[in-house]
């Protein structure tokens, strides 16, 4: 991927090129009023290939078979033709005159929009229609990725630093989507066997080739085929960069879009009525486009549209999909072309560096209701590389490809090949991998993170930390990291060494150890700001001085036994001491205090986590999740044994955790998480559950933000935290805020715990602890999308308000970016 990013940002020069595919693009508009024609047929004389304008009179054509002559004809205006030249992008305008022949005088009656009848029709036959319904199906699939930098300026030709590259741009082309000029930098192509059954459910994909320009990681290549970007135009929600945009078809399309009956005629020999339609309201999750519907099936034969315009949604300018469905075996409609196109940008400017994402399918040999045995299904994952998928030669793909790359896209592969052999190319690609992920690539290490090497609390003063890791030089399956720290004010080196072995990637077995000598803040959440950022200092409402040195040897083993059900066993030995001014003073017996220069604890551990279809970007040791539709569970158990290194404790330790991410209809977005724990066993307070609590500025989702640390202190608790984001749902409807684009949030959280007795007078705590009669509450609303990535929020403390001198009431900012 550290590839593909500096291709991206590889992009200095506009330079026309000749492309096997005639592009054209236009408007047709009236000659004397100059207003925009809607619904004008564009064709090719003495072909069937051709257009239909849009509401703004807008069309666009692509053909690998163009005619010599472009037509406009529409009733009431005199047809115009213009010569075309093949093989190149061009924009051709019409301007149509009006014919002034008059017309017999024709009375028209009110009635039922035709268009609206045969939505209906659509929606009544869609379980008929959609490919779900089967007991099992398979098939053949080819698919296609490619990602291009757009928006190139001419004012970048000439700088010095990527003189070396400038025969990239002989690969140019243009796109009929916007007419943006755009530069090819990745490809990818995949041969992929899809097999469905529905009872029990299973879908697996086995990628039998992949080709991949530049990109080495062959574990990239299994989101690169059929199952993991779907759209159903049949469903009633389309979702698409984690949004719900409505379905032209959604059985309550009626109240989002206006349709127009425009024309039909016989595709592919069968009769077809051909419906537009476009948003009734301004800035919603809606598209705008065309569709054609088989006379007595009512199946959706093709279907292009693209996003509206106005959409409240980051990042993306444009974005088109086009489908087509076939007829199979005279019964079943099934898609069969499909392709997904988007132009990313940080702002919608014309004048700013952008990308294309394009991805097509193309599907065939299917066959219906023939499930395989039960033990074919039967995978840790839902897709399957091939072992020689990669090596597949040019004879292979030649044969086996639905569609034929162009000229342009066979040179991508040249190109990229071209690119890694400049020497300089690498020292440009470990700089833009420093920029994004703070670590400095030095041959088998990497240095880092920069953002690390100084910063301050109150314990420790000025803190500097050097550290680094092994990089994939050295190994893809064995990675070695360390640090070393000194504070000014304690005048004490800390340090820490780990590693990280992968025994298989996917599904993930894994193997890691560590050692840590170092200050840690207990009751921070997961998704705290790290106290070693040098910006901690400046976002902090508390000194940091409640640090503790901890000590701590841990060694676990990760076992995924299926795609998203996984299972961590673990092993962990903890010194932990005050420092500063603290103490850990324990009451071992009534009446009698003991003051402990450390508490020493063994732990024996295993985690349950269960992602139902959850989805993944791997590296060679990390990976990101994308998410699932469904709840995913944890269930943590620790046992503290006593007697062994040294250990003083005996204890039984279960968290249960739900959370799960969910769009809500047309009204934004939800996410909850669910949390429960006991712990059984006579403990210091460092033992038992801290609460996560926030000291800062910044907003935590995982932390209660108006608590400090150590106020809540329990043995047993139940938890709940719900956000939803409206997405603009209500500030849309306000002409500032529908310019500005903000969003609305609102979100609350709940807490009821207790401590036993025995618990209770163990330890002397530092703060008085609350006996939580109730549940603590808090309750927040914020406004995020602030220049795309500010969020800001209030939140108030709804009870427990006057004992530890507590925040009853905060404004917190936080970064966020999303679509």
């Amino acid at each position: 991927m550290r590839l593909i990013f500096f291709l991206l940002i590889l992009v200095v020069s506009m330079l026309p090129g000749h492309a096997q595919v005639t592009k054209i693009m236009g408007t047709v508009i009236n000659a004397v009023t100059g207003e925009p024609i809607p619904f004008v047929n564009l064709y090719f004389e003495g072909t069937s290939i051709g257009a239909t304008s849009g509401f703004e009179g807008q069309y666009a054509i692509e053909t690998f078979s163009p005619g010599d002559s472009l037509t406009a004809s529409y009733v009431g205006y005199i047809s115009k033709s213009t010569k075309i030249t093949p093989k190149i992008f061009q924009r051709v305008d019409f301007a149509l005159e009006p014919d002034n022949i008059l017309l017999e005088e024709v009375v028209i009656l009110p009635g039922e929009n035709p268009a609206e009848v045969l939505l209906r029709k659509v929606i009544e036959n869609k379980e008929i229609n959609n490919k779900k319904e089967f007991d099992a199906f398979e098939y053949e699939v080819y698919t296609k990725v490619q990602f291009d930098a757009n928006n190139i300026t001419e004012s970048l030709q000439d700088r010095k630093l990527l003189k070396p590259f400038n025969f990239i741009f002989n690969y140019m082309d243009t796109s009929t989507l916007n007419g943006k000029a755009y530069l090819p930098v990745f490809l990818s192509e995949t041969m992929s066997e899809i097999y469905y059954r529905r009872n029990p459910k299973e879908n697996l994909e086995i990628i039998v080739a992949s080709k991949l320009s530049g990109v080495e990681n062959e574990s990239i290549t299994q989101f690169l085929g059929d199952l993991n970007s779907n759209v159903n135009i049949y469903d009633n929600y389309i979702t698409l960069f984690q949004k719900n945009f409505v379905s032209p078809i959604a059985n309550f399309g009626l109240s989002f879009y206006k349709y127009y009956l425009v024309d039909s005629m016989y595709i592919n020999n069968q009769w077809c009525y051909h419906l537009m339609f476009k948003p009734r309201r301004k800035q919603e999750l809606t598209f705008s486009g065309t569709f054609w519907v088989h006379d007595s099936t009512y199946a959706i034969k093709q279907v292009e549209m693209e996003m509206a315009r106005d959409m409240n949604l980051n990042f993306v300018s444009a974005g088109m999909i086009r489908q087509e469905y076939s007829l199979i075996d005279g019964k079943y409609w099934m898609l069969t072309k499909d392709y997904l196109m988007g132009d990313f940008n940080l702002t919608k400017k014309s004048r700013t560096i952008g990308v294309y994402g394009h991805r097509s399918t193309s599907s065939k040999n299917f066959v219906f209701n023939e499930p395989r045995d039960d033990d074919f299904y039967k995978s840790p994952v839902s897709v399957i590389v091939e072992e020689d998928a990669m090596e597949k030669d040019d004879l292979y793909w030649g044969i086996a490809r639905h569609d034929s790359l162009t000229s342009r896209e066979k040179g991508i592969y040249e190109m990229i090949d071209s690119i890694k052999s400049i020497p300089i190319f690498e020292t440009y690609l470990d700089l833009g991998y420093m920029l994004i992920n703070g670590y400095y690539i030095w041959g088998n290490f990497e240095l880092g993170p920069y953002y690390k090497l100084l910063s301050f609390n109150a314990i420790e003063g000025a803190r500097f930390r050097l550290g680094g890791q092994t990089s994939n030089k050295f190994s893809n399956k064995l990675m070695i990291d360390g640090h070393i720290a000194y504070g000014t004010k304690d005048r004490r080196f800390k340090f820490g060494l780990g590693f990280l072995y992968m025994l298989n990637t996917n599904p993930r077995r894994a193997l890691s150890g560590s050692y840590l000598y170092d200050m840690v803040q207990l009751g921070q959440s997961q998704d705290a700001f790290s106290q070693e950022n040098f910006f901690a200092v400046f976002f902090r409402r508390n000194p940091a001085n409640k640090l503790s040195m901890l000590e701590r040897y841990k060694i676990a083993y990760e076992h995924e036994w299926v795609q998203g059900f996984s299972n961590t066993f673990s092993l962990s030995h903890r010194k932990l001491f005050p420092v500063g001014d603290s103490r850990f003073i324990v009451y071992p017996e009534e009446g009698v205090a003991m003051v402990e220069d450390n508490i020493i604890s063994t732990e024996i551990g295993i985690k349950a986590r269960w992602a139902h279809k959850e989805r993944y970007i791997l590296g060679e040791f990390t990976r990101i999740t994308i998410g699932t539709k469904y709840p995913i569970f944890e269930v943590l158990y620790g046992y503290g044994i006593p007697s062994v290194f040294r250990s003083e404790y005996e204890y039984h330790r279960l968290q249960l955790q739900m959370k799960q991410w969910f769009n809500v209809f047309s009204i934004g977005w939800s996410k909850y998480i669910l949390e429960a724990g006991k712990i059984w066993g006579i403990l210091p307070y460092p033992l038992l559950k801290l609460q996560p609590a926030n000291e800062t500025f910044l907003f935590d989702e995982f932390a209660y933000n108006l608590m400090n640390y150590y106020e809540f202190i329990n043995d047993q608790y139940i938890s709940i935290y719900y956000t939803h984001h409206f997405d603009g749902f209500f500030l849309n409807h306000v002409p500032l805020m529908r310019k500005l684009k903000w969003r609305g949030v609102i979100h609350g959280r709940a807490l009821l715990g207790s401590m036993s007795k025995e618990n209770e007078s163990y330890s002397e705590f530092p703060g008085k602890q609350i006996d939580m009669t109730i549940p603590y509450y808090e309750a927040g609303v914020g406004v995020e999308n602030i220049f795309k990535f500010i969020r800001v929020d209030v939140i108030w403390r709804l009870n427990y308000r006057d004992t530890n001198n507590p925040r009853n009431f905060g404004v917190f900012i936080s970064a966020a970016f999303s679509f």
